[in-house]
């Protein structure tokens, strides 16, 4: 549910303990004083008149960022309690909240850790230690519910759907044999114990691999009374295993290798008397770091990082809840890790790989009914460049297949009249057509040139193997900007036509070029050959590939020049028109919203009386509803069967209706440490698709909508009692695409 591109990279220029928010109900009922003792209180057209209060300083306009992040998994976890969805899809979202826990504290802790250490040693700062003290008791209730709704709902239910997950204590004689033959088969001979003494210290760990740790009474072979060892589960076994048919008789059964193991584990100590164990897991920084400056040739320099990223600084331990305190003691002691790092779970401590099950079982009942996205008509059997020649298409994703973008570039690798192809890849995946028809291309001796994102994270290997393919078949591989990312989501395709001229094509999404979440992800997308607009995605290609400074851009806003300017001028444009006395109205869905001075500008415009609405997934440090700063704002998040991922720009402006796209969150990362690209819908009948599809339902949804409060709480938005139930994404699975009723 959280896709990597959320809320989860290091932000010094917002990240400080100092200005972290303490106490969000006494900031409110300050604020809340503070206007109510105002004897000059104005309209809201006339608020901005009044001078600001002092006390509405940064440190109390603000919401907390990782409150705001993990409210974001409370959100999520609603899903997996929500019963009127279906059972697997439960069990998916609780994997989902599990791989959220894990780069929260991969990538968000471990950045505020990292910033707060001074040689090898954390900051007593008060607010940093009640900042941290405040991550760790959310994530543990978090924790702690998740396995509650595991083990009291999902696997009951599971089990009443003739779907067992067995223990040990649950399995029969005959399931126990055939466990006892898979362990000695498949499981013995990939494990090595690993008893601690001084020749044996304490082994490198895999950044959450599943290992166990054993403590032995009596002595072993060679006389010594080593004490504790250390197991290593394969990785490269599955973690759940379905038994035989005919040792399920009561319907389909399967169990976990950490199960398995754990029955087992004593056979690899012959000899020896096993007093306890427990399986553990620990989570690392997994932020790779290279100094993009010194290294001569980046790639390389990553594959190398690639390998040090499993076993960075510990961050997190996980051990089973029954864990004897002196082994938890020892693990904590080992990785350096203080008791609230610690995290005691009632089953398998990586929950993400409970997605495995999820998968085994096709019962299509306990999941969502099938949905097949729809091409439009235009667009079957219809020569893309033709088409583009008359209009721009809009693509709204995953409702309208993604397909159209591949064929749209496997049409210009085979066509004889297409001279180049430019594109951007940030993710892509291990295996994708898109990426073939590059190679393609520049095989026939086309003008490739493809600009490789290596520090997109968690997909930088996949990365590292196109670049290396696309190379070798001819392409231009360009490594984006030292020490910017490249996030743009872009694609140009240069064609001779008739006469001899050259007519660009473009494509402009706010998603990644990846087959596979393009299936769940909302995203939109713009094919174009609008001779301007076109020509200035050449022209970010030649500042991208030739580092020149980047000519002056009409139609779209790049990022780091000219983003957060042109985003702040367009809200300080309906300010100044609501101060004129018209109405100013400002409309913005995307994944998080925490620049500081964006929110600043949204303030400023709602005292002049814009109406603001703000539809956020993940985090957002904006606080709404608060009288003389923000009661024209309202924010809401909607968590849904889909990942809401697209990013819409709306701004009224005298019925102009400026619509953008853009590939950019309101975050200072995006704005200034990012190549980005918003783009104006400009074409009237596709600014009302926007509108009626990516902005409009989701602000009537009263089924998967979140409503934040003044005080950072949510609050799940229901109908009231004669209210029509409105769910967004099952009104535009509906209109644009096709529903299995089976």
């Amino acid at each position: 549910m959280q896709d990597q591109e959320v809320s989860t990279t290091p932000d010094s220029k917002q990240v400080s303990p100092d200005l972290l928010v303490s106490n969000s109900a006494t900031i409110v009922h300050n604020a809340k004083n503070a206007k109510a003792s105002d004897s000059e209180v104005s309209p809201v057209n006339k608020i901005s008149k009044v001078p600001p209060k002092p006390e509405l300083s940064r440190a109390v306009v603000f919401l907390d960022r990782e409150m705001s992040q993990i409210a974001f998994n409370w959100r999520v976890l609603a899903q997996a309690e929500d019963r009127s969805i279906p059972l697997l899809e439960r069990l998916r979202y609780l994997c989902i909240v599990g791989s959220n826990l894990d780069e929260f504290f991969e990538v968000r802790v471990a950045s505020l850790l990292a910033q707060n250490t001074i040689d090898g040693e954390l900051a007593q700062h008060p607010s940093f230690l009640a900042m941290m003290e405040r991550i760790a008791t959310e994530c543990h209730q978090l924790a702690t519910r998740q396995y509650e709704v595991l083990n009291q709902e999902i696997l009951p239910q599971l089990a009443r759907k003739r779907i067992h997950l067995l223990r040990h204590t649950d399995r029969n004689e005959e399931q126990r044999a055939w466990v006892k033959a898979y362990f000695d088969r498949e499981v013995r001979p990939l494990l090595t114990p690993i008893g601690l003494d001084p020749a044996h210290p304490f082994p490198q760990v895999v950044n959450k691999s599943l290992n166990f740790i054993v403590s032995l009474a009596g002595k072993d072979a060679f006389g010594r009374g080593t004490a504790i060892a250390i197991v290593k589960a394969p990785r490269v076994l599955p973690r759940v295993i379905r038994l035989p048919d005919e040792l399920s008789t009561k319907g389909v059964s399967f169990c976990l290798l950490s199960s398995i193991i754990h029955a087992h584990i004593g056979d690899l100590f012959n000899g020896r008397e096993v007093l306890a164990y427990s399986q553990f897991r620990v989570t690392r920084d997994s932020d790779l770091w290279v100094d993009e400056e010194e290294v001569k040739n980046l790639r390389h320099a990553l594959q190398g990082e690639l390998q040090g990223r499993q076993f960075g600084v510990a961050v997190r331990l996980e051990v089973a809840k029954n864990c004897p305190e002196e082994l938890s003691h020892f693990l904590l002691e080992q990785f350096n890790l203080d008791a609230d790092r610690l995290y005691q779970v009632d089953g398998p401590v990586n929950m993400v790989r409970l997605s495995e099950l999820v998968d085994h079982i096709k019962q299509p009942n306990l999941r969502f009914p099938p949905f097949a996205a729809k091409a439009s008509v235009k667009l079957s059997n219809t020569n893309i460049f033709s088409l583009l020649q008359k209009q721009d298409v809009l693509l709204h994703h995953p409702f309208q297949p993604f397909q159209t973008v591949i064929d749209f570039i496997r049409s210009a690798s085979l066509d004889p009249n297409v001279l180049a192809i430019k594109q951007t890849i940030y993710r892509t995946g291990m295996n994708s057509d898109l990426m073939e028809s590059l190679i393609t291309a520049a095989r026939q001796g086309k003008e490739v040139t493809v600009i490789v994102e290596l520090m997109a994270r968690f997909d930088e290997e996949a990365n590292i193997n196109w670049a290396d393919k696309l190379q070798r078949a001819g392409a231009q591989v360009v490594y984006g900007v030292v020490g910017l990312k490249t996030h743009a989501k872009l694609a140009l395709v240069i064609r001779r036509e008739e006469g001899g001229v050259l007519r660009h094509y473009a494509h402009l999404g706010t998603g990644n070029y990846h087959p596979s979440t393009t299936k769940f992800y909302t995203d939109f997308g713009l094919l174009t050959a609008h001779p301007q607009m076109a020509a200035e995605v050449n022209e970010v290609f030649i500042h991208l590939t030739g580092l020149t400074k980047p000519n002056k851009l009409s139609y779209l806003w790049l990022a780091p020049f000219a983003l957060q300017p042109q985003i702040i001028k367009a809200i300080r444009n309906e300010a100044r028109i609501a101060r004129e006395g018209r109405p100013g109205r400002i409309i913005a869905k995307m994944n998080a919203l925490v620049d500081e001075s964006v929110i600043r500008a949204l303030y400023a415009a709602s005292a002049d009386g814009v109406k603001i609405d703000l539809i956020i997934r993940g985090a957002c440090t904006l606080r709404p509803g608060v009288p003389g700063l923000s009661e024209n704002i309202k924010v809401r998040s909607i968590i849904g069967r889909f990942l809401e991922h697209s990013r819409i720009y709306y701004f009224r402006n005298d019925l102009e209706h400026d619509t953008y796209l853009a590939s950019a969150d309101w975050m200072s990362r995006n704005l200034f440490r990012r190549i980005e690209v918003a783009f104006p819908i400009l074409d009237k009948a596709l600014k009302k698709r926007v509108m009626s599809e990516g902005l409009e339902p989701y602000l009537k949804d009263n089924v998967n909508a979140w409503v934040l409060d003044d005080e950072g709480q949510y609050e799940r938005k229901k109908a009231r009692a004669k209210q029509v139930v409105f769910c967004a994404q099952a009104t535009l699975m509906q209109a644009l695409g096709s529903v299995s009723e089976d």
